[in-house]
């Protein structure tokens, strides 16, 4: 997908994601926030929802770098987000296939991708509510290291042990 490049977002520098929609040639916020990790929550989210419709995706994310405003890389858009590629991915065959899943050749199922993302939302949800917005990037691959590895009931206890600590 051709496309120019994104202009700098107005006002005040923060943390921004300009998304491209190639329809109408434009470039628009898409989400805005004084934190850097919610906004790449939010093109993560984003990215799974447009790539779900079949949408061609292109972000870029802007922010505060010395009083002015800064163009950042933004996370692979062809892999899932924060994925770590020193990370084994388990095979049908092994045992350790986990609580996503078997994988095919091509990396996880739609069902474990979306299962993956859901622990990585709920464990997100529990930081936030902890006070923890803030995450540097081996924060965010910690978190998801935690979503992939863990199951469900385990996830939720985590979360609940963060919202908890947030509420004193």
């Amino acid at each position: 997908m051709t496309r120019p490049e994104s202009p700098s977002p107005q006002g005040t520098p923060r943390w921004v994601a300009m998304y491209y929609r190639p329809a109408e040639r434009i470039w628009s916020a898409a989400a805005e926030s004084p934190h850097r990790s919610p906004v790449l929550h939010a093109v993560g989210e984003m990215t799974q929802t447009l790539r779900a419709r079949g949408d061609g995706v292109a972000f870029a994310l802007w922010g505060p770098k010395d009083g002015a405003w800064h163009r950042f890389d933004t996370p692979p858009q062809s892999a899932p987000p924060l994925q770590q590629a020193a990370t084994p991915r388990p095979t049908p065959e092994s045992p350790a296939a986990g609580p996503t899943g078997p994988t095919g050749p091509d990396g996880p199922t739609v069902l474990a991708e979306r299962m993956t993302g859901r622990r990585h939302q709920v464990l997100m949800s529990g930081l936030s509510k902890a006070g923890l917005y803030d995450l540097s990037p081996e924060d965010e691959a910690t978190v998801q290291a935690l979503a992939e590895r863990l199951d469900e009931a385990a996830v939720r206890r985590v979360a609940h042990w963060l919202a908890a600590a947030g509420a004193r």
